[in-house]
C-alpha cells in the first residue's frame, strides 16, 4: 500500500451524541485509515465526568508541522482506557475551527445558535480540505438544521450545503446497505411542493444521473433500476391521479438519454446481497476492483415503473432490483430505516469528494448518557475508507466473477 486512506469526520452538533460516537469510535476507525477530527472541542468537554464513559480522553499540543493550514485551533486528541492507569488506545489531530465557542455557551442535549455555528463551520472546513486533497473523503456526524438557522445559516442539510460549497451541478442523497440501495429525488421539502413540482425532466435526470453514478460504483452497467409510483397502485391506471404519465415519459427519456460508455479503469464494486462476494467483502460488500477498456458495448440500464411503493422496496431487497429511485424523503427513508437501521449509509452523488454519513439525527436526548449504538456511525466510517481506497493502486484486489 503506497499510503493509508485519509479521512476527515465532522463533530456534528456538539451538543448531540457526535462527540460520544467519535470518542468511542475513534480507535476503532484508526485501524484502517488516518483521521482527522473537525468540530468544536468544548462539545468532547461537556462529557467530562459524566458516568459510562467507555474512554477516557486528552488534549495535548499538536505537531506544529503537521498542521495543515486552517483558521481556529488545533489540538492532539488521545483516547485513553478508564481506570487509574490509562494506556493510549489512538490519537488524531482535532481542529476546531470556532474556539471561541467553549462549554458556558453550550448545554448538553439542546441546540442553540452557538452549537449550530461549530458543526456548520466544521463541515465548511473539513469540505474546504477534501476538495483541497488534504483527506480523501468526509465522514459526516448529524448536525441540527434548527440549530444552523438559529445561526444564520438559511441550508436545508448537509447535502444542500456541501453542494453549494463545492460548486456541483447536482447532487442527490443516496443510501446505500447489503440489501438496498436508494437515491431520493427531492430530500428537504415539504409532500405538497414534491408533487407540484413533479416533472418529467426532473424525474429524467435523477434516474439518469443516479443510474450513471451507481455505475461507476459498482461497474454493473446493466443495472436494474426502479421508480417508485407516487400515488397509491401506481395510479391505478389514473383513478388515482395522473402524476404515473409524467413518470413514465421520465422513463423512456432516461432509457433514450442514456448511452452505454466504457467504465472507469477502477471503481468500488458491490457484490449482489447475501452471495459469496457480499460475505467476502464486508457489511456493504464493496471491493475496489481493476478492469480494462471492454472490446465491445456494455449493456445500458433497465428502467421500471413507476411502480407501487408499498411493494417495490421489498422486491429490491429480494435482489429483484439494484437500486429505487423514490420521488420524496419519507418514501425512501421509511423503508431504508426499516429494512437496514444500523447499516445503511448516506452517500451524496454528485460531489467533487467522497462523502458519507450515518442515517440518524443528533439524538439530543441520548446525548451524554453513552447509549447512542456507534455501529451506523462505523458504516459510514467504513464506507468512506473503501471509496476513498481507490487512491492505492494496492488496496486493488484481483476481478471477482460477476
Amino acid at each position: 500500500m503506497s499510503r493509508r486512506p485519509r479521512i476527515v469526520i465532522t463533530l456534528g452538533d456538539p451538543c448531540g451524541i457526535g462527540p460520544e460516537l467519535l470518542l468511542r469510535s475513534l480507535v476503532a476507525i484508526q485501524a484502517r485509515t488516518d483521521v482527522t477530527v473537525v468540530g468544536c472541542r468544548a462539545g468532547a468537554d461537556l462529557l467530562e465526568g459524566l458516568p459510562g464513559a467507555p474512554v477516557a480522553w486528552r488534549w495535548l499540543e499538536p505537531d506544529l508541522a503537521a498542521l495543515p493550514p486552517c483558521p481556529g485551533k488545533a489540538y492532539t486528541l488521545q483516547v485513553l482506557s478508564p481506570g487509574e492507569h490509562p494506556q493510549v488506545l489512538g490519537e488524531a489531530l482535532w481542529l476546531d475551527p470556532t474556539p471561541e465557542i467553549g462549554t458556558g455557551q453550550l448545554t448538553l442535549g439542546e441546540g442553540s445558535a452557538a452549537s449550530g455555528q461549530a458543526a456548520v463551520e466544521a463541515v465548511r472546513l473539513a469540505a474546504l480540505m477534501t476538495m483541497s486533497g488534504a483527506a480523501d473523503a468526509l465522514v459526516t456526524l448529524p448536525l441540527a438544521k434548527a440549530a444552523a438557522h438559529l445561526a444564520g445559516y438559511d441550508i436545508p442539510g448537509h447535502t444542500e450545503f456541501l453542494r453549494d460549497l463545492s460548486g456541483s451541478a447536482i447532487t442527490r442523497m443516496a443510501f446505500v446497505s447489503p440489501r438496498l440501495n436508494v437515491v431520493l429525488h427531492s430530500v428537504h421539502q415539504s409532500l405538497r411542493s414534491v408533487v407540484e413540482s413533479l416533472s418529467t425532466a426532473a424525474v429524467a435526470e435523477t434516474l439518469t444521473f443516479a443510474a450513471d453514478r451507481f455505475i461507476q460504483l459498482t461497474g454493473k452497467t446493466d443495472l436494474r433500476v426502479a421508480l417508485c409510483a407516487l400515488n397509491p397502485h401506481a395510479g391505478e391506471q389514473g383513478a388515482f391521479g395522473q402524476e404515473e404519465k409524467l413518470l413514465e415519459q421520465a422513463i423512456q427519456q432516461a432509457e433514450a438519454a442514456f448511452q452505454p460508455n466504457p467504465p472507469l479503469t477502477h471503481w468500488p464494486f458491490f457484490p449482489p446481497a447475501g452471495g459469496p462476494q457480499a460475505e467476502a467483502a464486508g457489511h456493504h460488500g464493496i471491493e475496489v476492483l481493476s478492469t480494462g477498456v471492454p472490446s465491445k458495448p456494455q449493456p445500458a440500464p433497465l428502467f421500471f415503473g413507476p411502480l407501487p411503493a408499498d411493494s417495490v422496496f421489498q422486491r429490491a431487497a429480494r435482489g429483484e432490483f439494484d437500486l429505487v429511485v423514490a420521488l420524496y424523503h419519507d418514501q425512501g427513508l421509511i423503508p431504508v430505516k426499516l429494512l437496514e437501521p444500523a447499516r445503511a449509509v448516506n452517500l451524496t452523488l454528485g460531489l467533487p469528494f467522497i462523502r458519507t454519513s450515518p442515517d440518524h439525527g443528533t439524538a439530543f436526548d441520548k446525548a451524554g448518557r453513552w447509549i447512542a449504538e456507534a455501529e451506523n456511525f462505523l458504516e459510514a466510517s467504513a464506507l468512506a475508507v473503501r471509496l476513498a481506497g481507490r487512491i492505492s493502486q494496492d488496496l486493488l484486489p484481483p476481478q471477482p466473477k460477476v
